[in-house]
């Protein structure tokens, strides 16, 4: 079985890239160790045909490494949304929890809450679960800051899950599954407002903030 180390790497690997090449700078970076500790390792993870690495241009996931950096995702989704949904853990809190519990969960355990939690698609940030087979469900999504003023739009998936930022969404009901409608958008004071679903509330965005929140059509 791959130790936890090894799950990590597999994991951020396909996050920050999916089955691309990813430059081992990012990779150093994204798992906050020397460039040389993540050489190391992807050496390693090279020998057990997890990885293909290219010295001077980066590392890309095998087929092997997929598997399991999905699997791994499956099991981090999938208890983010058990503590969040049955143990009502809020959702700006889970991330560590999963963190650690994605590698000592079973996979007996594993389904039955998959089970439970009646096998939800996306987690509470928004986010896909593979199922037990790997696939994983897309949607078309696009950046709320570049939607259009007067329309209206379900909030998809969280890019940021930053402590402080899922507070301040969930302070102003602004959660994947939410309607939101586009009031305004001033490019010159770089913010935009928007009315949520819930009690009719506006909220004033930064174009940044704004850039970090997915939506779809309703």
């Amino acid at each position: 079985m791959p130790t936890a180390t090894v799950e990590d790497y597999l994991k951020q690997i396909y996050l920050e890239s999916g089955e691309k090449l990813l430059p081992m700078g990012q990779l150093a970076t994204a798992l906050d160790v020397t460039p040389g500790t993540a050489t190391a390792m992807v050496k390693r993870l090279a020998a057990s045909k997890m990885v293909l690495y290219q010295p001077y241009n980066g590392v890309q996931l095998t087929p092997q490494g997929k598997h399991t950096a999905l699997d791994v995702l499956r099991r981090h989704r999938l208890i983010e949304s058990f503590l969040v949904e049955v143990l009502k853990i809020d959702w700006a809190d889970v991330h560590e929890e999963a963190e650690q519990l994605e590698h000592a969960v079973s996979p007996r355990l594993l389904d039955a809450i998959d089970s439970l939690l009646g096998h939800p698609q996306f987690d509470p940030h928004g986010d896909p679960i593979p199922d037990g087979g790997g696939d994983i469900s897309h949607q078309s999504n696009q950046l709320l800051a570049e939607c259009q003023v007067g329309s209206q739009y379900r909030i998809a998936r969280i890019a940021d899950q930053r402590n402080e930022f899922l507070h301040f969404l969930a302070k102003h009901n602004l959660r994947p599954g939410n309607l939101v409608t586009i009031l305004s958008s001033d490019p010159a004071s770089e913010a935009m407002t928007l009315r949520t679903d819930l009690a009719g509330n506006d909220v004033t965005l930064a174009i940044t903030a704004a850039s970090r929140i997915l939506v779809c059509e309703p």
